[in-house]
């Protein structure tokens, strides 16, 4: 006998992420305003990161030397992209910059996020406190509202995970890392080695 399809609500493992990507794909129709697509898409992001069920087990492996970026998803028009971040115990980025709207939501375990500023002479200076970030709570950044950040995992003894969704296909963009002197350093951070995650096929 078949099975009428789980409510929303209830589906499990990666229907909770198609659902966000379907989502997400229906906030950006309109081009919204930046500051909606913002507010929006954080409320979007709260509810995905609200249950811990639903990422695979090879997007939620640590490196032990650095942190890792896996795929989860990119629009075909590059619109947006969805990533989980992957903290080994004490890993961190350098001071960095997006040039593009993100969104973080915490998953698993805790980081802190210290944002920066750049003095006239381009040297990064933090502005402001740090924030913690806790499971189910959602940070932006933008070049609008504040783009540069140093992030780490708070922990110095289990692994943190994050899920980044940004305005762009973020493996492909050219940003940059700012040193202590003020060198801004071009990069692109391209992706981690772990496949795609089918979300399209029917459970």
């Amino acid at each position: 006998m078949t099975q009428p399809p789980l409510p929303p609500s209830a589906q499990p493992g990666p229907l909770s992420l198609r659902e966000f990507i379907l989502a997400f794909d229906r906030l950006l129709a309109p081009a919204p305003p930046e500051a909606e697509v913002l507010r929006e898409g954080a409320g979007l992001l709260a509810r995905l990161v609200a249950r811990d069920d639903w990422l695979p087990v090879s997007h939620a492996q640590a490196h032990p030397q650095h942190y890792q970026q896996h795929l989860l998803h990119v629009d075909s028009g590059e619109r947006f992209s969805i990533v989980s971040f992957v903290w080994g115990p004490g890993q961190a980025t350098p001071v960095h910059d997006h040039t593009v709207w993100g969104l973080i939501g915490m998953l698993r375990g805790n980081e802190t996020a210290q944002p920066y500023t750049l003095a006239a002479d381009g040297r990064p200076e933090p502005a402001g406190p740090a924030t913690r970030l806790v499971p189910g709570q959602v940070e932006a950044v933008s070049p609008t509202i504040g783009d540069l950040h140093l992030v780490r995992n708070a922990h110095d003894d289990q692994v943190s995970v994050s899920i980044h969704v940004y305005g762009a296909n973020i493996g492909a963009v050219h940003r940059h890392v700012y040193l202590p002197d003020g060198t801004a350093k071009p990069f692109v951070s391209g992706y981690s080695a772990a496949p795609i995650p089918n979300v399209w096929g029917q459970a």
